[in-house]
């Protein structure tokens, strides 16, 4: 394939899976085999909404070696590994999407796929072992699990998924057919669990609800709002609201104008008096992130874009509408080195530095919590080593930041 040709169906792949929710913001990566010697891939750190081709780095399979200063995804060893080991492949996809990041954490195979999906994707998707994201350890264990089977696909355990095809429609319907898959797996454990059969998902939310959570805990539930920094004050509104926006002076607490009675201003402004990176705050009240703020304990990540988003861990911490002063004050506490915070019964508090970051936020605490509750209901709960997501959180942040900065 012509070089530019290829580039350009990147490009296309790129915009494509951020459409249909298979890829966010800059996780995932796609390349394209131009030659037995050669692949093109994304940069690392890009967004895939603005990619030039200019930006689509050329890369040689046998010794991972690239030209120019922008620096190719850093798992381009598992694309090479797959254009070795597959010779058939021509386009390769690896996502962090949302039901196959579920399987990640449970540590199964999906054996027995059945019908136009084993037709697409093979009669079985393995798992590969755990590594940090862009060691060889997780490119050993992508390695052996595409090795001991003809799956189109491999789940990567605490990670995501490479998904594989001869050309970029076929690797596309692999990675789009690869969520029915994990989905009916996750449903079929359900039933075989359960006894009863479950039309979606939130069927698990529900059971670990009801089986998990026997004590409420002492928290009044209160609206979700989001907020907005704007100099020495911020702008706040309900999310469920009529859009009316109220502004708060960040030093006094005064009422500059809107409703007074919204009742959670007073932690709002504890976190931006407190955080001087913090200039958005949003209020997930997700079903399953609500879940996990009933339950009482803190979030300990059982994939590495939660350990690298939203914290090492992430504690819990209750708010008071009655209390606000010694309640916002625990919440911030809580928040310390981290962007999220559960509020107890409450879901949870996302910070960031903008809107754009808060919603990626906001949607890894989401995914998390449905990972974590699904987690729950098999027993299956094995988090990353501790000190792990403590090296990815600092990794992350270090890199966030210099890309930031350019």
């Amino acid at each position: 394939m012509e070089i530019m040709q290829a580039k350009e169906l990147v490009i296309k792949a790129g915009k494509e899976l951020v459409a249909s929710g298979l890829i966010a913001r800059t996780w995932g990566n796609i390349s394209c085999r131009i030659s037995d010697t050669q692949f093109v891939i994304t940069p690392s750190g890009r967004a895939y909404e603005t990619l030039t081709p200019e930006e689509i780095v050329l890369v040689n399979i046998e010794d991972l070696e690239y030209e120019g200063e922008i620096k190719p995804s850093s798992e381009k060893g598992i694309h090479a590994a797959c254009y070795k080991l597959r010779p058939e492949v021509n386009f390769v996809i690896h996502t962090h999407q949302i039901n196959a990041s579920i399987v990640s954490a449970l540590g199964m195979d999906i054996n027995n796929v059945e019908g136009e999906n084993a037709q697409v994707i093979g009669n079985n998707v393995p798992i590969a072992s755990y590594g940090l994201p862009g060691t060889g350890k997780l490119r050993k264990g992508v390695i052996d699990a595409i090795t001991r089977s003809d799956s189109k696909a491999a789940i990567m355990a605490h990670h995501g998924a490479v998904c594989m095809g001869v050309d970029y429609d076929d690797a596309f319907n692999v990675a789009t057919r690869l969520e029915d898959v994990c989905e009916k797996f996750v449903l079929d454990k359900y039933n075989s669990l359960t006894g009863a059969v479950a039309e979606g998902l939130t069927a698990i939310n529900d059971y670990v609800t009801e089986k998990f959570i026997k004590k409420p805990l002492d928290a009044p539930e209160f609206p979700a709002c989001k907020s907005e920094r704007d100099g020495s004050v911020f702008n706040i509104s309900l999310v469920d609201g009529d859009g009316a926006v109220t502004r708060i002076d960040i030093d006094t607490g005064d009422i500059i104008a809107g409703d007074a009675s919204i009742e959670s201003i007073e932690l709002h402004r504890a976190v931006y008096k407190k955080r001087k990176d913090v200039n958005y705050i949003s209020h997930s009240k997700d079903p399953y992130t609500v879940t996990c703020s009933k339950m009482g304990k803190k979030m300990r990540p059982l994939i590495d874009d939660f350990a690298q988003i939203c914290g090492a861990t992430v504690k819990h911490a209750k708010y008071d509408p009655n209390n606000t002063l010694k309640t916002s004050k625990k919440v911030v506490k809580a928040l310390k080195g981290r962007n999220a915070v559960l509020l107890d019964n409450n879901g949870a508090l996302c910070v960031a530095g903008n809107e754009f970051d808060g919603g990626a936020i906001e949607f890894i605490m989401n995914k998390g919590a449905k990972i974590h509750v699904s987690a729950k209901m098999f027993n299956k709960f094995s988090p990353i080593n501790p000190i792990e997501t403590r090296l990815m959180r600092v990794i992350y942040l270090a890199k966030y930041s210099k890309q930031a900065n350019k």
